[in-house]
């Protein structure tokens, strides 16, 4: 009788958890962009909820999964670089043979109008991507926008009731919770492998700072095998709502070793939404330089070892979000919005997530009482906003003095070519006063979003100039 009873009581409460009620979000006004914000949907609840049932089986949970997640295949034409001996032999005007490159990775279904989340570098540089569903039917993809520094991108097809998956709070993920890693490694097909949240909050692995030094970097740890071809793909807990973007491993035999990394589903929103709103990230900027304070360096200014939080070294700007709400430097800031802040890493991760004009409650210590301020966020400019963007090239963002003095309509954006030297190489190739805006079909916002897109050999440029656009080819060397 207590075995039926038992029995029961986990039928009920599998039931119960299938049901739970999914928050939905609310679809949002049109972007600047003119994209459709995806109607995702979030379950911010813990998984566990305080209780452990004991369970045999995780199929049912896996079979709404599966189908959400997909196989992305990239193909790119590079030019073999020639000799500069064949060069002179030949002439200077002699090609290179051109050779198609694949590439594969996953991807994750986030909403069923074909909006899918997936890894940078599985469609860095790409020139063509298509995605396969789990049923084997295939479709272009559209690059909608990708972020290095978090290794995230946004593709999408054109389809329509597709199956997604529900996204959950990373937050709330706890060492110890069970998780499902989904994608197809070394393209043998989808597979699914089990694990735990080993660790949350990675920082400084060196995943991504080895190619972006200003990276972001605050990964789940899991155990769950990841291989090549799993990049891009799901990390779901035992509830089947996404936590994770599956983004690398750690590894002495370029095998699986049980250190997998994944992007926190809350990172990965954040991005998305600024991809899909304006083309790039858009990231909130505080005005301040700090370090991490040490249990010496609160001995030393009389406060508990204990005590965690970052210094202000410095206010800068001295006008800067930071310094007009009233910081001085040697406050401590503690807390952001009430999340805890123990690293200099946490406090940039979270104003970088947080969108520039947002009013944030900064908790800090001011010879060691507490205080709250509230700081109007800036937007964070890229150091590299203005300058050189191919030999001889100079380029510019886009400013309103520009736009009446070229005539630059409102929707056009992208960087403005003010000045080309007269022994670039370029000046047959590009005229002043043109606006870029896409190089290789990546959108370009600034300096830095230009030189990511373009690789080295055959680029192509979107350009608006003198009232129509056209396309101009160019090489990079």
């Amino acid at each position: 009788m207590k075995v039926k009873f038992f029995a029961l009581s986990l039928l009920l409460g599998l039931v119960a958890g299938l049901l739970t009620l999914q928050a939905q979000t609310k679809p949002k006004a049109p972007t600047k962009s003119g994209l459709a914000h995806p109607e995702v949907k979030v379950d911010a609840s813990a998984v566990g909820e305080g209780k452990a049932p004991v369970l045999t089986s995780y199929a049912d949970v896996l079979a709404s999964v599966r189908p959400a997640v997909v196989s992305v295949y990239s193909t790119k034409v590079v030019r073999q670089q020639v000799p500069e001996f064949y060069r002179q032999i030949f002439g200077g005007n002699i090609q290179g043979q051109e050779q198609k490159l694949s590439g594969l990775g996953s991807g994750v279904i986030i909403a069923s109008d074909g909006y899918i989340l997936t890894n940078n570098h599985v469609v860095e540089d790409a020139d063509e991507l298509e995605v396969q569903l789990g049923d084997e039917r295939k479709f272009p993809a559209k690059l909608i926008g990708t972020d290095p520094k978090t290794d995230i991108a946004v593709i999408k097809i054109d389809a329509k009731e597709l199956p997604f998956l529900t996204l959950a709070d990373s937050d709330k993920l706890r060492v110890g919770d069970i998780v499902f890693a989904l994608g197809n490694p070394l393209g043998i097909g989808q597979t699914v492998t089990m694990g735990i949240i080993s660790a949350t909050g990675r920082k400084n692995v060196n995943l991504l700072t080895d190619r972006e030094p200003d990276a972001y970097e605050d990964f789940i740890q899991t155990d769950a095998a990841i291989n090549q071809g799993n990049s891009g793909g799901a990390l779901v807990d035992a509830r089947g709502r996404l936590v994770g973007i599956n983004s690398g491993i750690a590894t002495t035999n370029r095998g699986n070793i049980g250190i997998g990394f994944a992007v926190p589903i809350n990172l990965a929103r954040s991005v998305m939404t600024s991809l899909i709103e304006y083309g790039t990230v858009i990231r909130g900027y505080l005005g301040v330089q700090t370090q991490t304070l040490t249990a010496d360096d609160a001995e030393a200014l009389k406060l508990p070892r204990t005590t965690r939080g970052v210094i202000i070294a410095d206010l800068s700007p001295k006008d800067g979000p930071a310094a007009k709400a009233g910081l001085q430097r040697d406050d401590i800031i503690t807390a952001v919005n009430g999340k805890d802040i123990a690293t200099r890493e946490d406090l940039r991760l979270v104003i970088a997530q947080t969108a520039p004009g947002t009013k944030v409650a900064l908790d800090y210590l001011r010879d060691g009482k507490p205080k709250t301020a509230e700081v109007i966020l800036g937007k964070l400019e890229d150091a590299e906003a203005d300058g050189e963007f191919l030999p001889g090239v100079n380029v510019q963002a886009i400013t309103n003095e520009l736009r009446n003095e070229l005539r630059i309509p409102r929707e056009v954006e992208g960087i403005v070519i003010t000045e080309i030297s007269p022994k670039s190489p370029y000046g047959d190739v590009f005229p002043v006063g043109a606006v870029i805006e896409q190089i290789n079909k990546s959108p370009v916002s600034d300096l830095a979003s230009a030189k990511r897109a373009t690789r080295e050999g055959r680029n192509l440029a979107l350009v608006y100039y003198r009232g129509s656009y056209r396309y101009i080819g160019f090489i990079a060397r």
